[in-house]
């Protein structure tokens, strides 16, 4: 490859990439700390950001820089062969939606999500309702643009998962649906039960802080090339890999919240500081894709967080720092935060039920999608959507169709990437655990070294390099299957509940 026409398109994209890190500043900022009547010009700001990187996405100047590129000479480097790929790629993609459309999206964006944080305040859903029809009208135009084979909701599903399509998602979540209910069936009917109140006992923000803190720290997180904030709803936003900011949320009778929240977002940020700084700002610097990146927020999260060894080693520091948890003991600990019972909130469920929570928003966005479900109707719909799931009714609109920020950012296709990331996770760690049967020893000594290690040599460093399909194969030697999940599911919660599922 001509080294000057191959640097030249490498400078085009990284100065795309840099509108996009603009973006991403401007969106964490209005999340964390902007003051409410800043939102008018803050969906100004979004829409001018949104629309020059739509611009010199599919501009002249970058179509020509990327031909030249892959004319000119054999590719040989497996990170010019991705960023060639990919890049071409997302151009494609873009130049099928015209820059009005991406600022318009942009700035309904924007003032959608003070609208939704309004609406949840004070549940209710109309408030959200005029800005989320808009943002569908929107996401709908953009699928009859970019195109699809199957449905609208395709589309949008593979700019976020890509090559996946509904019909594929859909015959795994009843390969899962198959397994969760009659494990969680199970529990139900387990004589054990956790005590579940010891959660509820009071534990001050600041405590709280501190120990997420400290915690994330010990699991990798290098808080000099990143920060820790406070959001309605936990994010992780990262611009480099010296610049990877988390948030989490704070509730002093329900320390769960943030303690998983955050050891979730630091699994995203440990990606996001895995990567290869030499590729920032390109592909070979990114992350294969959604799906990939919630498997190491929900193996850090679950796999991690959640096991009894881990808290071998936490348990002491945890009952020091809280004095209501003092008398507390660890087995009544570990399963309590192991209590498998259908919840109201996404985000606090269990890990048997939590695919059952995907299910319903899936479900809903593909009929969102194809105007089968109108916008006012949304709150019956899920409601009894979660009657017949999880055999529960929301008690308000802030507990039910208003808990998620995703609508309000226009992330329709988002959802079903969680339910793939825990197959990813489970994948991941058996393979890890193959190859360190110790693993469990050194979480007793506080030790997550050796498993971060891994996940950067097998799966961070590489970029984009893989697609997710291929990343699994690389890694594990075998197609993905749902298998290592239940496998995973059933040694870890058939002991705890004392069943044979």
């Amino acid at each position: 490859m001509t080294t000057s026409h191959y640097a030249e398109f490498e400078r085009a994209t990284r100065q795309y990439h840099l509108l996009g890190s603009i973006e991403s500043l401007l969106d964490w900022d209005q999340e964390t700390c902007m003051p409410p009547r800043g939102v008018e010009q803050r969906a100004e700001q979004l829409a001018l950001v949104a629309g020059l990187a739509h611009e010199r996405l599919t501009g002249d100047e970058f179509a020509t820089a990327l031909g030249k590129a892959e004319r000119n000479g054999r590719v040989d480097e497996w990170a010019s062969a991705t960023n060639l790929r990919e890049m071409r790629r997302r151009m494609e993609r873009a130049r099928r939606l015209p820059t009005e459309l991406v600022r318009e999206t942009a700035k309904v964006s924007s003032l959608a999500k003070q609208a939704w944080a309004r609406a949840r305040r004070e549940s209710r859903f109309e408030l959200f309702a005029p800005p989320l029809e808009r943002l569908l009208e929107l996401k709908r135009r953009a699928a009859e643009l970019i195109g699809f084979e199957g449905e609208p909701y395709d589309a949008l599903l593979d700019e976020y998962e890509p090559g996946a399509r509904s019909a594929e998602v859909a015959a795994v979540f009843d390969e899962l649906k198959k397994a969760l209910v009659p494990l969680a069936a199970a529990i139900a009917k387990a004589p054990r039960k956790p005590d579940v109140a010891l959660l509820s006992r009071y534990c001050p923000k600041e405590s709280q802080a501190e120990f997420c803190r400290r915690v994330a720290a010990a699991l990798g997180f290098d808080f000099q090339s990143g920060r820790m904030d406070v959001s309605m709803h936990p994010f992780c936003s990262g611009t480099c890999p010296h610049d990877v900011r988390i948030t989490t949320r704070y509730d002093e009778r329900f320390l769960p919240a943030a303690l998983f929240g955050t050891m979730h977002e630091v699994g995203h940020a440990l990606y996001e500081q895995g990567l290869d700084a030499a590729h920032a700002g390109t592909p070979a610097g990114q992350s294969v894709s959604l799906g990939i990146h919630e498997s190491q927020s929900r193996m850090w999260e679950n796999f991690v967080g959640r096991s009894r060894p881990f808290w071998e080693h936490w348990f002491g520091p945890l009952t020091q720092q809280f004095t209501s948890l003092a008398e507390v003991r660890l087995d009544d600990w570990v399963l309590a935060i192991n209590n498998v019972r259908p919840s109201l909130i996404r985000v606090e469920a269990d890990e048997v039920t939590y695919g059952l929570h995907i299910m319903l928003r899936f479900d809903l966005e593909r009929r969102l999608m194809t105007g089968k479900l109108a916008v006012r109707d949304i709150p019956q719909a899920w409601n009894d959507g979660m009657r017949s799931l999880l055999g529960i009714t929301p008690d308000s609109d802030a507990n039910g169709c208003l808990q998620d920020i995703h609508w309000s950012m226009g992330a329709v296709g988002y959802f079903p990437t969680y339910a793939l990331g825990n197959l990813y996770a489970a994948q991941f760690f058996e393979a890890a655990r193959a190859a360190m049967p110790d693993l469990d020893d050194h979480f007793r000594r506080g030790s997550y070294a050796p498993l971060l290690e891994w996940l950067r040599r097998n799966i961070h460093r590489h970029g984009m390099r893989h697609r997710a399909a291929e990343l699994v194969q690389a890694v594990t030697g075998r197609p993905l299957s749902a298998e290592p999940f239940v496998r995973y599911l059933r040694a870890k919660f058939e002991p705890l509940y004392g069943i044979n599922a």
